[in-house]
């Protein structure tokens, strides 16, 4: 299954980055992952949507050509970072590809409650008109205290946290698989 995994953090030692790219290592075998970075992504403007910049439509193309869609996000004030809402933004207008197209999401943080609050809010915006993907429930991936699980090398090393995400990662599959 083609996955694209959407980022919702630019900041070079990402721990959602970090996240993305260990599931992309880690489940090769299981889906094929392409890791997607939102920091070329300008800012949406409804007066050029119809006639976009290159760096959009090739983004928009990524994820028309996936199968599903995985939502890796920080938390920024309580609440979904602005270059995920952008990118949000995008895909909502004209052409419309997330419509129908299976998600889940996830996200880390070094505070204790993970992503609870970005990932309530994304969940909504989900399931707005404009981008209306289905959404794996049950199946809620908030990796708290990130900062103690991952190595140097970006290697998720907290065994109970790698083997959650087996569970999770093959239920979404399992599930995703209805809508491909």
């Amino acid at each position: 299954m083609k996955v694209l995994a959407i980022v919702g953090s630019i900041r070079k030692e990402s721990y959602n980055m970090q996240l993305a790219q260990f599931i992309q290592k880690r489940y090769t075998e299981k889906l094929d992952l392409e890791v997607l970075s939102l920091k070329d992504l300008p800012m949406y403007n409804q007066d050029i949507e119809n006639e976009a910049p290159q760096a959009v439509l090739d983004f928009k193309a990524k994820v028309k050509a996936a199968d599903a869609v995985l939502w890796v996000t920080p938390e920024y004030n309580g609440t979904v970072p602005g270059v995920m809402v952008n990118a949000i933004d995008w895909l909502s207008r004209v052409d419309k590809v997330m419509i129908g197209k299976p998600s889940i999401i996830m996200g880390a943080s070094m505070g204790n409650l993970g992503t609870v609050k970005a990932q309530l809010h994304l969940r909504d915006i989900l399931f707005s008109p404009g981008i209306n993907s289905p959404l794996l429930s049950g199946n809620d991936v908030y990796i708290g205290a990130v900062h103690t699980k991952f190595d140097e090398e970006g290697n998720l090393t907290d065994e109970g946290t790698v083997k959650f995400l087996d569970v999770v990662i093959d239920n979404f599959l399992s599930w995703a698989k209805k809508y491909v």
